[in-house]
């Protein structure tokens, strides 16, 4: 990880800038856009599934669904070993079956009330306060002014809550010396609340 002072320093200054952001403005922008859901679920399926979810998003839909932690959230596979033989990762991932979320059941969306910011936003995103799209059959259809302010309001929240979340994260954050994998040891997951420990998921990473 860089320098702690210097990342928490810019993320600050992010931080600052995305209080200033106009919700009108980007919801012009979304207009000008367009975007309608069709439903189709190729945001829930396939290789590019890989939804970032918040531990106060895990809990809410834990609370919904009774489900425990691991039920809910996984892992991301992207991550180093220590000289122990364990595996660091960041953040938490929705929980997948196979190529698809979990939650995507005969073409619905089973915690829909408590889907994560990112899918409450998708296929719009920020980088430094700037709209950004992802692939998506739904973009360029129309999109009426109070739909475009719904997104745009979630599109401030979800950018203000990632920083929000990287700035407690780097804080906790402890660094360690890198190694490589052996067997027995656990991976741990660095995020916003600290340090998770959870058994290694698969015999070995690459």
């Amino acid at each position: 990880m860089p320098d702690k002072n210097l990342l928490l320093a810019d993320l600050e200054r992010s931080y600052a800038a995305a209080r200033h952001l106009s919700a009108r403005s980007l919801a012009g922008q979304i207009e000008r856009i367009g975007f309608q859901c069709l439903g189709c679920g190729q945001c829930c399926r396939g290789d590019d599934n890989s939804v970032v979810v918040f531990p106060f998003e895990v809990r809410r839909i834990m609370a919904k669904r009774r489900l425990d932690w691991l039920e809910v959230a996984q892992p991301p596979e992207e991550g180093e070993w220590d000289n122990n033989g364990n595996f660091h990762t960041l953040e938490w991932r929705l929980k997948k079956e196979g190529l698809r979320c979990r939650f995507y059941d005969e073409g619905q969306c089973t915690i829909y009330g408590q889907r994560p910011l990112l899918c409450r936003t998708y296929p719009f995103y920020l980088v430094e306060g700037e709209l950004r799209c992802s692939e998506c059959p739904g973009l360029g259809m129309r999109i009426n002014e109070d739909a475009a302010q719904e997104i745009a309001g979630q599109l401030i929240l979800r950018h203000i809550t990632e920083i929000v979340e990287a700035i407690a994260l780097t804080k906790k954050y402890q660094d360690f010396q890198r190694g490589g994998y052996k067997e027995g040891n656990c991976c741990i997951i660095h995020d916003s609340e600290g340090e998770h420990k959870i058994p290694l998921f698969t015999a070995q990473r690459s």
